[in-house]
């Protein structure tokens, strides 16, 4: 199998798993659970949601209740990429941000709605590049914000490129030690890194049956909450803020189980969440 490179020229996928990864994210093209939430107001997020839900949006005419409960996921979901962008510090409209596994790049577009500056994001999923560019030109930012087709564990650019770089749950597709190697590269002294990732407790011991079935649903490896804290300790990223979003996530989930746009993983992580054995984390690390 021929391996496809990026405008850098080395490979993006260069392991057996990173191609299964990009196959699983190139394929799932028609996901409702993204598009719909997406079409509202042409913000197209990847990742889950925050706050408890208005529980109004189940009450009401019956025809037009899961119009309500997509609207209210969204809303969601938009605040918990709002909460990520509230912990990238003070960012100038001159400074340069990396959304690090983009996505279909809803985050990217908001920081640039809120601080102005340049936004460049990474996948090693060519349709989410793409699907990206794509909303970038539609919203008029593309001379600001660009999406790549690499790997973020050796994106090919300079050192010290950008003031903060953030992973939004995607760093379970990844070695944590690797990727905040390479985080530690781009970022300057005193550079910011956000991440918000659900995590498995290292106090229950051992992974739980509700843990593994959503890493073989998304074909991801859920790290240890302490593996995190080794990782940027061995990487020059001291953590200066740690915060447990998961009660924030719950209601989120108990939603989106109701909902037209329920996979069947709904279950699994009300579980986790709900017998301790996975947390929700939002991890802010300078570089030192």
């Amino acid at each position: 199998m021929t391996m496809q490179t990026s405008t850098i020229g080395k490979p993006v996928l260069r392991t057996p798993y990173q191609r299964s990864v990009a196959a699983y994210w190139n394929t799932n093209q028609n996901d409702p659970v993204n598009l719909k939430l997406g079409e509202i107001d042409g913000i197209y997020h990847h990742h889950y949601g925050v706050g408890d839900y208005d529980p109004a949006v189940l009450d009401g005419p019956k025809e037009t209740r899961d119009e309500r409960v997509i609207a209210e996921l969204h809303r969601l979901e938009t605040a918990q990429a709002n909460v990520l962008l509230d912990h990238l510090g003070d960012i100038a409209p001159t400074d340069r941000l990396l959304d690090a596994g983009s996505g279909r790049g809803g985050t990217s577009l908001m920081a640039h709605q809120r601080f102005g500056c340049h936004v460049d994001g990474v996948s090693i999923s060519e349709y989410q590049v793409g699907f990206a560019n794509e909303q970038a030109a539609v919203h008029g930012v593309a001379d600001q914000v660009a999406f790549h087709f690499r790997n973020m564990l050796d994106t090919g650019f300079d050192n010290g490129r950008y003031q903060a770089v953030w992973t939004n749950e995607t760093t379970m597709y990844v070695d944590l030690f690797e990727l905040y190697g390479e985080f530690a590269r781009l970022l300057p002294f005193g550079g910011r890194y956000v991440c918000i990732t659900g995590c498995a407790n290292d106090v229950t011991g051992g992974r739980s049956k509700a843990v593994s079935r959503i890493d073989e649903h998304y074909t991801c490896n859920i790290h240890r909450r302490s593996q995190y804290f080794a990782a940027l300790a061995a990487n020059r990223l001291a953590p200066i803020n740690v915060v447990d979003l998961t009660a924030a996530t719950i209601p989120y989930w108990e939603l989106r189980a109701k909902s037209s746009v329920a996979t069947g993983i709904e279950e699994a992580f009300l579980t986790a969440y709900r017998e301790g054995s996975f947390h929700y984390l939002l991890i802010v690390a300078d570089r030192i």
